[in-house]
């Protein structure tokens, strides 16, 4: 059992860096991406954090609906404080509003 979640948590930090090296790549050819060292931080800790939030549904949720619906609402959470972070879409003090 502790390989495979070993294995689980080395697919998602591969996911993670490979998901940011995106807007790293993008930077290197438009002005358009313009991403700081701490954008980087917090986009590396909400993906983490969502990452190992669905890890944990497939520990803990044993039955097929449950682990559906739960991951489904990981995913709209990280969406939402990812749009938020991004163009302030409820012009929130936590976007810098």
């Amino acid at each position: 059992m502790s390989s495979l979640i070993n294995n689980h948590r080395t697919i998602i930090l591969a996911s993670i860096v490979t998901i940011l090296l995106l807007p790293l790549i993008g930077m290197q050819f438009s002005n358009e991406v313009n991403w700081t060292g701490s954008d980087f931080l917090i986009a590396g800790i909400l993906l983490a954090t969502l990452g190992l939030g669905i890890e944990l549904v497939f520990q803990i949720a044993k039955n097929k609906t449950s682990r559906i619906i739960l991951i489904g609402l990981i995913l709209l959470v990280g969406f939402l404080i990812w749009a938020e972070l991004a163009v302030g879409l409820f012009g929130s003090p936590f976007a810098g509003s």
